[in-house]
C-alpha cells in the first residue's frame, strides 16, 4: 500500500486522525521515502490530498523536525498560497524547524512577517512562535527580532494577552527587557479585563 492511501481524505475520514496516526508511524520508523512520498502530494489539484499531507509532515515536525527540514522551501513557497489552510499548515512547520534551519529561514522573515500581516489569527500566531524559535538558538537574531516580539505583545487582542506573552517569555532575560516587558503590561492593563478586538498587524520589517 502506498503510503499516500493513508491520509485521512483516501480513507474517507473526515478528521485529523488518520493523519496523526500516519505522522506518529513515519516519525517512529524514521521513514523517510515514506516522508518524501506525501510531500509530492502538496501540490496536489486536490486541496484536501494537499491539506492532509502538510498535516502530516507539520505533525511530524512536531517531535522529529529533522525529518522535515528539507522541504523548507516547499513551507516558504505555500505560504504564498490562497488556501489558508496551506499558508497556516506552513507556518506551523516552519516553526518546527526554525531553530534547525535558522540561517535560512532568517533570510526569508520578511516573508514570514508579510504572511502573518495577512493571515489568519492561525497563522500570526504560529509566524510568532516561529519568531521565538529563531530568536532562542541565535543572540544576533534576537536583537533583532526581539522588537517584532513586543511589537506584536503591544497590539495583540487583550483576550490573547496572558497566552502571547506566554509565548514570548523563553527570549525574555535582561533587566532591560524585562522593564519593556513590563511597561507593555502598564499600558494593556486598562484592556485586560475588555474581549474587544485588537488585531495584530504590524508593518515591521528587518534587515536580513
Amino acid at each position: 500500500m502506498k503510503w499516500i492511501n493513508k491520509i485521512a481524505y483516501n480513507r474517507n475520514i473526515r478528521n485529523e486522525t488518520p493523519n496523526k496516526e500516519l505522522a506518529k508511524e513515519l516519525a517512529d520508523t524514521n521513514n523517510r521515502e515514506g516522508i518524501r512520498e506525501i510531500s509530492e502530494y502538496l501540490y496536489d489539484k486536490n486541496k484536501s490530498i494537499s491539506s492532509d499531507c502538510l498535516s502530516v509532515l507539520y505533525t511530524i515536525g512536531y517531535s522529529e523536525p529533522n525529518l522535515i527540514q528539507d522541504y523548507i522551501d516547499d513551507f516558504l513557497k505555500l505560504l504564498e498560497s490562497k488556501n489558508n489552510r496551506m499558508v497556516w499548515g506552513s507556518m506551523i512547520a516552519l516553526s518546527t524547524i526554525a531553530q534547525l534551519k535558522s540561517d535560512y529561514l532568517f533570510a526569508k522573515m520578511n516573508l514570514i512577517f508579510q504572511t502573518m500581516k495577512k493571515g489568519t489569527l492561525i497563522t500570526e500566531v504560529w509566524g510568532i512562535k516561529t519568531v521565538v524559535n529563531l530568536s532562542i538558538v541565535n543572540r544576533e537574531y534576537k536583537n533583532k527580532l526581539l522588537p517584532v516580539l513586543f511589537d506584536y505583545l503591544e497590539k495583540c487582542r487583550p483576550i490573547d494577552f496572558a497566552t502571547r506573552i506566554e509565548t514570548i517569555l523563553p527570549v525574555i532575560e535582561s533587566p532591560s527587557e524585562n522593564e519593556i516587558l513590563d511597561r507593555i503590561l502598564e499600558i494593556k492593563s486598562a484592556e485586560l479585563s475588555d474581549s474587544g478586538l485588537l488585531p495584530y498587524k504590524s508593518d515591521f520589517l528587518i534587515d536580513c
